[in-house]
C-alpha cells in the first residue's frame, strides 16, 4: 500500500483528494450500519487514519455526529464510556503503527472493546498489525472494517478475525491503477459483469446439462434435498438425485422438479449426464461400500466434471485424474486438515498453502476451501479470496446448498470456457444471498437461502 500510494503521489494527485474519497467510503458504511437520527461517535487520531475519519464525519448526513480529535487518550476514554449511541468509528491508528500500545492508548482501546457499541474500523482496527494479523499489545475489536485500496495480508489471517469483524474493501479511492500483483485476489461483484451470459433462445434442456447428485442416506436425507434445490437454482436442464435405498422415499417426497432414484450397484449414470456431485448426506450407516468404490472410480476415471463434498472427500483415491477433466473439492477447515493428515490449527496458519497442497495431492483439482473468506484456486496461479458471506452461514445445510449450486453451474457445458470464474461466481452468489438475508432478517434458514440464490440484487442487474 505504501508503494502504491507513493506511485500515486508521484503523478501529482494529492493525498487530501484520496483521503476524502476514503472518508466517503467509511461514511457510506456507517450510514448502512445506522438509522436516520442515530448518534455516531468518531474518534480521529493524529495521523492520516484520523484524517480519513474526519472526512467521513463530514458525510454522515441525517446522523447526530460527535467528532473527537484524540490527542489525550484519557479524555477520550471518558467520551467512550459515556457514549450510548449507535456506532463508534475507530480512526485512531492505521497501518503505520509499529509498536505495542501502552498507557492511555491501551486503556482507550480497552474502553472501546468494553463499550458494547458496534465499532467501524477505518482501514485497520487500531492496534492490529496489518502484516501479521497480531495485536500490538491489544487491538480494537471491530464489527466492520473498511480497508482502503486493497486487502492487507494480515487482515485475512485466522487470528485477525476477532478484531476485524466483517471485512469490506473500498477499492476506488482515487489511487492510480495498482502497479503490483500478488497471488491473492479479492473478489468483487464487478468481476462477474456479463456472467452468466444470456441463455440462447434456441436452447432446450439438453443445452443446459444434466447434473447427477449422489447424496442422501439414513438420517441425512435433508442434505440431498438441499443439494438438489441448490443445483436447481443454477437452472441446469436436468437434475437427478441418487440416494441410498433407505433414504430414497424421504428424498423423493420432498423434491418435485429433480428426478430421484434409489442407488444400487446396477444403477447407471444417465446418458445425458454432464457433471457429477458426490457426497452431501452420505454419512449414514446404510451407505454401501460399492457406492464408495464407485465414487472413487468416477473421480479417477470419468471425463465429466466431478465435485466431491462432505463424506466423499475422504473417499478420493490418490493419483492423477483424466487430462482436461474438471475436478473440484469443497472442504471446510476440519475436512481440509483431514485430507492432508494435519492438525486444524496448522491448516489455518497458512490457508493458501493448504489449498495448494490439496490440489497437488488430488489430481490438480480446483479447491473451494470454505470458511471466513473462502479461498478458491488450484495448485498454481492466482487464488481468489471470496468477499461475501457472514457467520449466519455457519449452520447445517449451508455446504450442501453450495455444493449443489456449484454442481448446477458446472453441469452446463456452455459455461466451461472459464471454470475458475464459474466457481468463484457460485461461491460469491452463495455468500451474497446470505448477506442480503442477514441485512433484513435476524434469523433465517436454508430454505430461505435457496430461494434467494440467483435472484440477488446484483445478479438481477447483471
Amino acid at each position: 500500500m505504501r508503494g502504491w500510494e507513493q506511485t500515486t503521489w508521484a503523478t501529482g494527485l494529492s493525498e487530501e483528494s484520496v483521503m476524502r474519497r476514503a472518508g466517503q467510503a467509511v461514511a457510506r458504511c456507517a450510514l448502512r450500519m445506522t438509522r436516520p437520527g442515530a448518534e455516531i461517535l468518531v474518534l480521529a487520531g493524529k495521523g492520516h487514519n484520523g484524517d480519513d475519519a474526519r472526512f467521513a464525519a463530514e458525510h454522515l448526513a441525517g446522523r447526530t455526529v460527535r467528532l473527537v480529535n484524540v490527542t489525550d487518550p484519557a479524555a477520550a476514554v471518558t467520551e467512550v464510556r459515556d457514549f450510548a449511541g449507535a456506532l463508534l468509528v475507530d480512526g485512531l491508528f492505521g497501518i503505520g503503527l509499529s509498536r505495542a500500545l501502552e498507557g492511555g492508548w491501551l486503556r482507550l482501546v480497552q474502553a472501546l472493546n468494553q463499550s458494547r457499541v458496534p465499532i467501524l474500523a477505518v482501514d485497520v482496527p487500531s492496534g492490529l498489525n496489518a502484516d501479521t494479523g497480531e495485536p500490538l499489545g491489544d487491538a480494537v475489536r471491530a464489527s466492520v472494517t473498511v480497508t482502503f485500496g486493497a486487502m492487507k495480508q494480515g487482515l485475512l489471517f485466522a487470528q485477525a478475525a476477532s478484531f476485524t469483524g466483517q471485512m469490506e474493501v473500498a477499492a476506488d479511492i482515487g489511487l492510480v491503477t495498482c502497479p503490483f500483483k500478488t497471488e491473492l485476489n479479492w473478489t468483487e461483484p464487478e468481476d462477474f459483469a456479463h456472467f452468466p451470459p444470456p441463455r440462447p433462445v434456441e436452447g432446450h434442456k439438453g443445452t443446459f446439462g444434466h447434473l447427477a447428485i449422489f447424496s442422501g442416506s439414513h438420517g441425512y436425507h435433508g442434505a440431498a434435498v438441499l443439494a438438489a434445490r441448490g443445483a436447481l437454482r443454477a437452472m441446469p436442464g436436468l437434475v437427478s438425485v441418487f440416494s441410498t435405498e433407505r433414504a430414497y422415499p424421504l428424498v423423493a417426497a420432498q423434491l418435485a422438479q429433480a428426478m430421484v432414484h434409489p442407488w444400487t450397484p446396477a444403477t447407471p449414470l444417465p446418458k445425458s449426464c454432464s457433471a457429477i456431485l458426490i457426497g452431501p448426506g452420505l454419512a449414514g450407516v446404510d451407505v454401501p461400500k460399492q457406492l464408495v468404490q464407485e465414487s472413487g472410480r468416477l473421480w479417477h476415471e470419468s471425463p465429466l466434471p466431478v465435485i466431491a463434498d462432505a463424506s466423499a472427500l475422504s473417499w478420493l483415491p490418490p493419483g492423477p485424474t483424466p487430462a482436461g477433466a474438471v475436478r473440484v473439492v469443497t472442504p471446510h477447515p476440519g475436512e481440509a486438515a483431514a485430507m492432508l493428515g494435519i492438525a486444524k490449527a496448522g491448516m489455518l496458519s497458512d490457508r493458501a498453502e493448504t489449498l495448494r497442497e490439496i490440489a497437488r495431492t488430488h489430481g490438480g483439482c480446483w479447491v473451494v476451501l470454505k470458511g471466513r473468506h473462502t479461498l478458491v484456486g488450484h495448485g498454481q496461479g492466482e487464488l481468489s479470496v471470496n468477499s461475501s458471506g457472514n457467520p449466519q452461514l455457519a449452520q447445517g445445510g449451508s455446504g450442501d446448498v453450495l455444493a449443489g449450486y456449484l454442481g448446477g453451474w458446472l453441469a452446463q457445458p456452455r459455461l466451461h470456457d472459464d471454470t475458475g470464474l464459474l466457481i468463484r461466481h457460485a461461491v460469491w452468489e452463495h455468500g451474497h444471498a446470505a448477506d442480503l438475508l442477514s441485512a433484513r432478517l435476524r434469523a433465517w434458514e436454508m430454505s430461505e437461502l435457496v430461494e434467494l440464490l440467483g435472484n440477488s440484487e446484483l445478479a438481477g442487474q447483471r
